[in-house]
């Protein structure tokens, strides 16, 4: 496996994107995960990562930005080496009831058959959301991921939300890990974000069960870090502990 940093971590340090990217170099990390480019010159961008050695994991987008473009948009962070594109966020009305879940599938299933159009592949990202129990007594994610089987949709699981939500990361590796590539570590304090080994995570058993399960990358997150330098600093060495 290897590491990698979601840059929305560190989008306070208020830098170029090409600045920060040479922040996330000067640790143990390995990739970075986009959140857009911040106006900045794709060529830009690609001279910093090849002059780095960072590789472009993914790119988290917008429903509206996909919805506008994805295939326009998958061609151009191919221009950075990237390929996979990453839906990171849905209403919560999208999971609400079975029904809503049904026209949620039909959406990430249609997403992705615009992505894979545009040459890359395409993943979905939980919050706690998803979790909902629905009529049946399920969650709403089961009967996503149930429905999704076959599509070319894959699961960035974020094992942080899932704790927030009061279920297991471990379980959920175990039962999906054939279809997550992509797992972010983002550790909880009940469901305030915190940095890795000071909340609820089970750090050490979400990366056994992902090694088990042969996923390529851990993705750190810390949503609204107080000091994102401290905090990249602190996470990027704990996240390389891990897989020592």
């Amino acid at each position: 496996m290897h590491t990698a940093i979601q840059l929305y971590t560190i989008r306070e340090l208020e830098r170029p994107l090409p600045e920060l990217l040479e922040a996330v170099a000067d640790t143990p990390l390995e990739g970075v995960e986009f959140a857009g480019l911040d106006g900045t010159d794709p060529t830009d961008v690609a001279a910093t990562l090849e002059g780095t050695g960072l590789e472009a994991v993914a790119a988290h987008a917008q429903r509206e930005e996909l919805e506008a473009g994805a295939e326009e948009l998958t061609q151009s962070y191919a221009t950075l080496g990237c390929d996979r594109i990453v839906l990171s966020w849905l209403d919560p009305e999208a999971f609400a009831t079975s029904e809503a879940v049904e026209s949620t599938a039909d959406l990430l299933a249609e997403l992705g058959e615009r992505v894979a159009d545009g040459g890359g592949s395409f993943a979905y990202h939980n919050h706690d959301q998803e979790f909902t129990t629905l009529e049946s007594g399920r969650d709403a994610l089961d009967v996503l991921w149930e429905r999704l089987e076959g599509e070319p949709v894959d699961i960035q699981l974020d094992a942080g939300w899932a704790v927030a939500a009061g279920r297991d990361p471990v379980a959920l590796l175990e039962r999906y890990g054939d279809r997550i590539d992509l797992l972010h570590l983002k550790d909880v304090d009940g469901d305030e974000p915190c940095g890795l080994g000071e909340g609820d995570l089970p750090l050490e058993a979400c990366v056994d069960a992902a090694r088990a399960a042969d996923v390529e990358w851990l993705i750190y997150e810390y949503d609204d870090p107080e000091d994102p330098a401290r905090a990249l600093e602190r996470d990027s060495a704990v996240m390389a502990s891990l897989l020592e």
